[in-house]
């Protein structure tokens, strides 16, 4: 058995989900492990990892649209406002969604279906570049 990590940092634009899919096929290549388990890890608390379609970008608008009305911004219940009216619900969101992947590797590739890519789910207004910790264990 063998393994390999990285260190990977994502630019989100905003809200919204940044397909990240072409960066972990290069490191599951530059390994040279053929099969094994890649854990896919999002440092942060406002941003999270998703597996969805990568073929039509409405799969990500409805998305982003339906979470944005399920995680209203400017709800009066919310406490923590310290850090701007988009913090709280980004929180929220990030929790009903995931913050690691266990995603299968097979003759050296990731096993994703044919429509399936990575991304990071931004739920904050602005940009940030994100971190994301790959660990991949095979042989």
């Amino acid at each position: 058995m063998r393994q390999s990590s990285h260190a990977l940092t994502v630019a989100s634009h905003g809200q919204g989900l940044t397909e990240f899919t072409a960066e972990l096929r290069r490191f599951v290549a530059d390994t040279g492990l053929r099969d094994g388990m890649l854990t896919v890890f999002c440092r942060h608390t406002s941003a999270s990892l998703v597996i969805q379609e990568n073929a039509d970008p409405d799969v990500c608008a409805d998305l982003q649209a339906f979470f944005s009305r399920l995680v209203p911004e400017g709800d009066a219940g919310y406490r923590h406002k310290i850090e701007g009216p988009d913090d709280m619900p980004g929180h929220i969101r990030a929790a009903l969604t995931q913050s690691s992947l266990a995603i299968p590797v097979v003759g050296g590739r990731l096993g994703l279906g044919t429509w399936q890519g990575v991304y990071l789910w931004e739920h904050r207004r602005v940009g940030h570049r994100r971190d994301v910790l790959l660990h991949l264990i095979g042989e």
